[in-house]
């Protein structure tokens, strides 16, 4: 019994929300792009260059990259953020160096050298484009 009543009144909110969906009253993130046509390249925004990095939004929160990435690679094979930002060589490149929990296992025992985990840079840390903000906030 209990299964008809949810059945019947999932249909019937399904009912009453269709038409408002097809109403054309929703709006979509993607803007008025018609699905059906493929979509025009949009223009690449300047990556933005920041002496001394840029500041933090809140006190955990992973550094943003301040320099641009576009010939960096990050890959099973290679990961070419190592090359200045690792142990031995971010003095000599004048790059900070990675952080140690990037050296910690997920039982915090301390490892050699970098935690798998912590090996795809771009997973935390983002490069910043000089652009204007998509929507608006007040963060």
């Amino acid at each position: 019994m209990k299964k008809v009543i949810l059945t019947t009144v999932a249909g019937a909110v399904m009912m009453i929300q269709a038409p408002l969906a097809m109403s054309g009253d929703v709006a979509s993130l993607r803007g008025a792009n018609n699905l059906d046509v493929e979509a025009q390249m949009f223009e690449a925004k300047k990556r933005m260059q920041v002496q001394g990095g840029i500041k933090r939004a809140w006190d955990l929160q992973p550094p943003s990259i301040p320099h641009d990435i576009a010939k960096d690679r990050v890959s099973l094979q290679e990961n070419t953020c190592m090359k200045c930002h690792s142990k031995e060589n971010h003095e000599k490149e004048k790059a900070p160096e990675i952080g140690e929990t990037h050296y910690k296992d997920r039982d915090g025992n301390t490892l050699k050298k970098l935690s798998s985990r912590r090996y795809f840079c771009r997973q935390c840390h983002a490069p910043q484009a000089d652009a204007p903000a998509l929507v608006e906030n007040t963060f």
